[in-house]
């Protein structure tokens, strides 16, 4: 029930991905009346779909850890119990962000070890490639030691996901030297440079699109600011184009053939991996199980993605990779 677009949105990309993988098992967590009637106005599949009805809704408004307290009944706190309860391998939600970090750690719990969860980003760059942020507003501020575990964990799931082996870990910094930036910073170095990660040092922001680390290090005020800038660039990108064609009549035909279809297409598909939708969600690495966190705006595609990366993460054993990373 959480989202801007909830239930239609939720239910609709649930019925999506059910649709490319009909063994999948899904369990939608939400007022039962309305999930029902989306579905049979869908005309869509929807054998093996489970509904636990709800009666209450976490808001995006809503503080999160007094709502998680106080409406143990909202979609947030059940869906989360089921991972608990092993009723189910993972929850996925586009409700609000805080709210779902809140009731994945008290709810679902943290894996041993871990002080405290991280959302992970990947960015493109350009490499083809993707450059993973972390943490991107899991937490707003951090001590170094949970900078370091930012790290293990982004670098336990970008290999099991992405099959990068020894990933490069970079810690984001005002500049290359070791001697630039604060305490956190240069305390986290220090940390890092003792672990067994593959740190390659301080990164600039200039070096995220660029590719010169695998992962990158930052507290989660910085890397939720650095992630909504960049969700905003392939808009920003279209609309720079089309205020250059309104100028005059010669701008336009400059970028006439870029109005080809194949053109087109091509400019599409090579911003396709900036797209939010296609990304889909974020995984909140360090819970003791899977928790994907969406944008409240999820389209449909987007909530598809989201179940696609949990299922993904499940198949690959992401979570016992950590803990056996850990132990």
């Amino acid at each position: 029930m959480g989202g801007d677009f909830a239930p239609y949105n939720v239910v609709m990309g649930a019925l999506e991905a059910l649709a490319d993988f009909p063994s999948l098992k899904l369990t939608l967590v939400g007022d039962k009346e309305q999930i029902e009637k989306i579905i049979g106005e869908s005309n869509k599949k929807s054998d093996g779909v489970e509904i636990v009805h709800t009666t209450e809704i976490i808001t995006m408004h809503d503080s999160p850890t007094a709502a998680v307290k106080s409406k143990k009944d909202s979609s947030l706190v059940v869906g989360a119990k089921l991972v608990k309860d092993g009723k189910a391998d993972a929850f996925v939600s586009a409700g609000n962000t805080g709210a779902m970090g809140v009731t994945s750690i008290l709810n679902i719990g943290r894996i041993k070890g871990v002080a405290r969860p991280t959302l992970t980003a990947p960015l493109p760059n350009a490499k083809d490639g993707f450059t993973f942020l972390a943490d991107v507003g899991a937490f707003v501020d951090s001590k170094p030691q949970h900078l370091l575990g930012f790290a293990i964990l982004s670098s336990i799931f970008v290999e099991g996901i992405y099959e990068i082996e020894n990933p490069k870990v970079g810690l984001l910094n005002v500049g290359e030297e070791e001697s630039k930036g604060y305490a956190l910073t240069t305390e986290t170095a220090k940390l890092l440079s003792e672990s067994n990660l593959n740190f390659i040092g301080n990164v600039e922001g200039k070096d995220i699109f660029k590719g010169k680390a695998d992962i990158v290090i930052c507290d989660g005020f910085i890397g939720n600011i650095l992630l909504k800038f960049a969700e905003s660039i392939p808009g920003f990108l279209k609309a720079s184009i089309k205020n250059y064609a309104g100028k005059s009549l010669a701008n336009k035909l400059r970028i006439a053939p870029f109005s080809l279809p194949s053109l087109k297409t091509g400019f599409k598909e090579s911003l396709s991996k900036a797209d939010p939708d296609n990304v889909g969600g974020l995984p909140l690495l360090g819970v003791n199980g899977i928790s994907i966190v969406g944008h409240g705006g999820s389209g449909i595609l987007a909530i598809k993605n989201m179940i696609l990366q949990a299922k993904r993460m499940h198949e690959k054993n992401i979570v016992n990779k950590i803990k056996e990373a850990l132990s």
